[in-house]
């Protein structure tokens, strides 16, 4: 994912950290997408249920491009528990664990 000027996250230069979380959560809709478009289904719309933990190590400038590793935890009834860590060219700027929901 490339920091662009017009991302409503991006502020004088620099990608915020609430665009971070949003990243992140994005990150984890992808495989739960994917599981239902295996399945033929329609993806239900998933939001964040809660954030255990996060910590941005570093903001991202413009430009920068941004991988996301999840890291699946449990996943019981619509419930998805994951660890995520996001890196610029394999360096580590945000971690964070969350629980993402599907209705």
């Amino acid at each position: 994912f490339e920091i662009k000027e017009e991302n409503i996250f991006a502020q004088d230069g620099i990608f915020q950290a609430s665009g971070l979380v949003e990243h992140q959560a994005q990150s984890v809709a992808l495989h739960t997408g994917y599981k239902f478009y295996l399945l033929g289904k329609e993806a239900p719309t998933g939001y964040i249920g809660a954030i255990k933990s996060f910590e941005a190590i570093q903001l991202p400038r413009l430009g920068d491009k941004l991988t996301s590793e999840v890291s699946i935890i449990n996943e019981m009834m619509g419930v998805t528990l994951v660890d995520i860590v996001t890196k610029i060219n394999d360096e580590v700027i945000a971690k964070s664990q969350m629980k993402t929901v599907v209705m």
